[in-house]
């Protein structure tokens, strides 16, 4: 071996380094390892053999006992009524004082007490194993239609079931729904009438039946399906297009507003700095020697407003109350038909406890007119709302691009009020005042510069609006 390849040798230690990398790779698993700690860990420490198994073994059987021990404890409390609780808490201390002193009547109360009891565990054992689904009505429904949501039964067992009472809540009832004993696969449908007097929410089951003994100890519901929700609408009236009768007539007038560019020609005038120069007028400019350019009339899209007030002092009771709720629905849904820009607002609540009150207003959803009457079914006049000239006021300073503003109230709005309310908004928007009140003749007049319309039912909006309303 020469002396080169000899340097070479003692220079380069390949085997050293590849144990060395292994050395350092096993110290770092040990020592990422010793970080971890689990239960057994902290239970019994670095400890081994029999006796760590043991008290491990310990822990666990502990550990699952109390969970099962709170398990039972909550099913025991769903079940068990005050009454059962009082019995349960009374028949031990009477057997025991009974025995005790050798009182016979509390031996026989301590007695009939777990015989109660026992008889009343029966009553809990068992569940009918049915298949049930509640299914709503099939559209929206308005106050006063006839509407049913159906219950289809099936029993998917080999079994014959038993017949049994169902309980379905329905608005702020209980119905009870009687089912027949179902043979395997039988299918039935029952058909539960859903009351609409009043529009709002409603709130169908969920299902579910009711298993007690006859004395109270002991209280058992099985629910079968998911509460739902049935949204009742305000009753509503087809009125004429928008495109006719009342509001074209209001929206006649042209406009005066000028603007360098749009459809309607007004005049021409001398061209300025900053003008279009597509606009520029070249046979004028040619005859009078300076650039001359076009002015138009500005054109605006229809836009409705319809505000409501919900303050309770602008309504004498509550039919006034539903016939301007009423009377918003076919206003707005009609302009909705009629592909129009139309905001529906209503004023806003106060909460209860509030430092001060809460000066805005609250746009309903004019997408579609059923996005619009679920809105307005959920709406309720209180107190601690604004009153119309507040409303009038937010919506006037919001009225960009209005040409029609109605404002729907009560009966207990006077005119003066309802001139001061009209004047929040601009003089370009022609306002329409609808009074809801029942117990006075239908007529429509002029008040200043505004329009008041009285109806004392939904008819009586569909002649107004046709026109054929007067005084």
């Amino acid at each position: 071996m020469t002396s080169a390849s000899r340097d070479r040798s003692r220079t380069s230690p390949p085997t050293v380094t590849a144990t060395a990398g292994g050395a350092r790779r096993a110290l770092d698993e040990s020592t990422i390892g010793s970080t971890v700690t689990t239960a057994r860990t902290r239970i019994v420490g670095e400890r081994t053999g029999w006796a760590a198994d043991a008290v491990v073994a310990t822990v666990r059987t502990v550990r699952a006992a109390r969970t099962g021990a709170a398990r039972a404890l909550r099913a025991v409390s769903s079940v068990v009524t005050p009454l059962g609780w009082s019995v349960a808490a009374l028949v031990p201390v009477t057997l025991v004082a009974g025995l005790a002193w050798g009182w016979t009547d509390l031996i026989v109360f301590g007695v009939l007490g777990l015989t109660l009891g026992l008889v009343a565990a029966v009553y809990l054992v068992g569940r009918t194993r049915l298949t049930m689904v509640l299914e709503p009505p099939a559209h929206r429904v308005a106050v006063g239609d006839a509407a049913s949501a159906a219950l289809r039964v099936s029993n998917s067992t080999r079994r014959r079931s038993f017949g049994q009472v169902v309980d379905v809540p329905v608005d702020r009832e209980i119905v009870e729904a009687t089912i027949a004993g179902l043979t395997p696969g039988q299918t039935i449908e029952r058909d539960l009438e859903v009351p609409t007097t009043r529009r709002g929410r409603i709130e169908l089951g969920p299902v579910r039946t009711v298993r007690a003994d006859p004395v109270g100890l002991v209280r058992r519901e099985i629910v079968y399906t998911d509460a739902l929700e049935l949204i009742v609408h305000p009753r509503t009236i087809d009125i004429p297009s928008t495109s006719s009768g009342l509001v074209r007539d209001l929206e006649g007038q042209p406009t005066r507003d000028l603007t360098p560019s749009d459809l309607a020609f007004h005049a021409l005038r001398e061209y300025v700095p900053g003008d279009d120069r597509r606009h520029i007028h070249w046979k004028s400019t040619a005859k009078t020697g300076r650039f001359m350019v076009r002015q138009f009339e500005e054109t605006r899209r229809s836009h409705l407003i319809v505000a409501v007030s919900i303050a309770s002092i602008d309504f004498g009771s509550d039919d006034e109350f539903e016939l301007a709720v009423s009377v918003t629905g076919s206003l707005g849904a009609r302009a909705i038909r009629d592909a129009r820009e139309v905001s529906v607002v209503v004023s806003a609540v106060t909460p209860e406890f509030a430092k001060r009150a809460v000066v805005a207003l609250r746009t309903l959803s004019t997408l579609t007119p059923a996005r619009l009457l679920d809105d307005l079914a959920l709406v309720e006049h209180g107190p601690a709302a604004l009153g119309i000239l507040d409303v009038a006021r937010l919506a006037g300073d919001t009225a960009r691009g209005v040409s029609v503003a109605f404002l729907v109230v009560g009966s207990t709005v006077t005119p003066a009020r309802l001139r001061t309310a009209a004047a929040g908004f601009p003089p370009a928007v022609e306002v329409v005042a609808i009074v809801c009140d029942p117990e006075h003749i239908p007529g429509r007049r002029r008040l200043g510069t505004f329009t008041v319309i009285t109806i004392g039912s939904l008819g009586d909006l569909r002649r107004a609006m046709s026109g054929a309303l007067t005084w």
